[in-house]
């Protein structure tokens, strides 16, 4: 509820793609397998994994999975709830042409880095190339296995990244959308990787209350909770800070008696950022009440 909630009041069109825009990763938070024996990963270590849906436009997460942490990443595709018309990025380790098709054939979108020993044969070029897009082609697999996965054409872009000094290689199904646009979605895959910074830093996930598989689900649920109704406050006070500026205002003013608007009207960021790394109260510290 609190998700949907979040969602609907933030929800905005930076992309115009005519569908929303989520971004699919996972996090693992390592466990000490003797306190949570139920958490399998490796022998002498436990674990569990976070799969998260994010909602890139709206900066919130639409959809929580959590496994134990040795389930590998491409079976939690299996649960994502697609929706028909909307884009869905990948990173290289989602690169699963099967599941990919799967998401073809429900009429949405993805884009995902391609692999380095892909196989595949070039059949129509794009000749009028935007900065920074080195190819723009329509590609065959053509490996054995490949090519019986995915058995349809699919779009390979090769992007510049100025700012990195690097070249990155997509797989999408997006064929009506511009190249520079396909970059840029995947460009904003980050955003996921950091909630998941702000999840276990901020929302101090990594330290568990409970030992039981329940308690670590509700705290990490609790912790989702708290991040939307920030998002709600956000929204509702027409804040100009982003959400994670919020966050890390209200960690650090837990005690502090200043009307909310006037706590965030005067907080500098800078300051903030200098005062986090100081011992006080935060959002799910261990207190002993």
């Amino acid at each position: 509820y609190m998700i949907s909630e979040a969602r609907k009041k933030r929800v905005n069109d930076i992309f115009k793609p005519n569908g929303n825009v989520y971004a699919f990763d996972s996090t693992t938070i390592d466990l000490c397998l003797k306190l949570f024996p139920w958490a399998n990963f490796r022998t002498h270590k436990g674990g569990i994994k976070i799969h998260t849906l994010y909602d890139v436009e709206t900066q919130v997460p639409a959809f929580i999975h959590i496994t134990e942490a040795k389930i590998n990443d491409v079976k939690a595709m299996d649960i994502i709830p697609y929706e028909s018309g909307s884009f869905y990025v990948f990173d290289r380790a989602y690169n699963d042409y099967h599941r990919l098709y799967k998401i073809h054939m429900m009429d949405s979108f993805f884009v995902v880095r391609a692999k380095t020993n892909i196989k595949a044969r070039v059949l129509k070029w794009k000749r009028r190339l935007p900065k920074n897009i080195l190819s723009d082609c329509e590609i065959e697999l053509t490996g054995f296995y490949t090519q019986k996965s995915y058995p349809e054409t699919i779009r390979l872009v090769r992007f510049w990244d100025e700012e990195d000094e690097r070249e990155f290689i997509y797989l999408t199904n997006a064929k009506h959308i511009p190249a520079l646009q396909v970059a840029e979605l995947y460009k904003n895959r980050w955003q996921v990787e950091l909630f998941f910074k702000w999840l276990k830093q901020h929302l101090k996930i990594k330290k568990f209350w409970g030992t039981s598989e329940n308690a670590v689900k509700i705290q990490v649920y609790s912790a989702i909770i708290a991040y939307c109704l920030v998002a709600i406050m956000q929204h509702d006070m027409k804040l100009d800070r982003s959400t994670y500026e919020v966050l890390q205002i209200l960690g650090i003013s837990l005690t502090d008696t200043t009307p909310l608007r006037d706590l965030f009207s005067k907080t500098k960021f800078n300051d903030v950022k200098e005062q986090s790394g100081l011992d006080g109260p935060n959002l799910f510290s261990n207190h002993n009440f």
